[in-house]
């Protein structure tokens, strides 16, 4: 099992021992991922799949992993990743090779590069600030999303 497989194991261990702290959907199918997917023209990398197939939604208070859900109200309407990274590529210039995992008070606008995978297709988390004149692109936060996200997990529910 790759770093990144193992870190989201361990994130789906933490929220589900820590249900009274941590909130999360009921996952998603292979249907729905394939058509979040086909809407952002990417494909999630190994870590992130197990996090959106497992919670689709979830969070760690105070941080948010909105991940893929629909609700009634905006029936089949793909929430989360898709909207996001659709509409920051409308709304900030976002590119297009950028998938939206979070927006951050701190880091700003958290995101996967799919340009660069690992050998294992994990894409690296970084922060992207719409207004830097190099594109935006900022620090590297995490190799993968399932290192990214325990290590907010960790922080949050220790």
């Amino acid at each position: 099992m790759t770093n990144g497989l193992r870190a989201a194991e361990q994130v789906i261990s933490l929220v589900r021992e820590n249900e009274d702290l941590a909130h999360h959907g009921d996952g998603c199918t292979p249907e729905v991922i394939a058509a979040a997917e086909a809407e952002m023209t990417l494909a999630f990398p190994p870590s992130y799949r197990r996090l959106i197939e497992e919670f689709g939604t979830w969070d760690a208070p105070p941080i948010e992993f909105p991940g893929v859900y629909r609700t009634p109200a905006r029936g089949e309407k793909l929430l989360g990743t898709p909207a996001y990274t659709q509409e920051d590529r409308v709304a900030l210039g976002l590119p297009h090779h950028l998938m939206v995992l979070l927006h951050d008070d701190v880091w700003g606008v958290v995101v996967l590069d799919t340009t660069r995978p690992d050998e294992d297709g994990e894409y690296p988390v970084v922060a992207w600030n719409p207004g830097a004149p190099d594109g935006g692109l900022m620090e590297k936060i995490a190799d993968s999303f399932g290192e990214f996200a325990l290590k907010e997990c960790l922080r949050n529910m220790s």
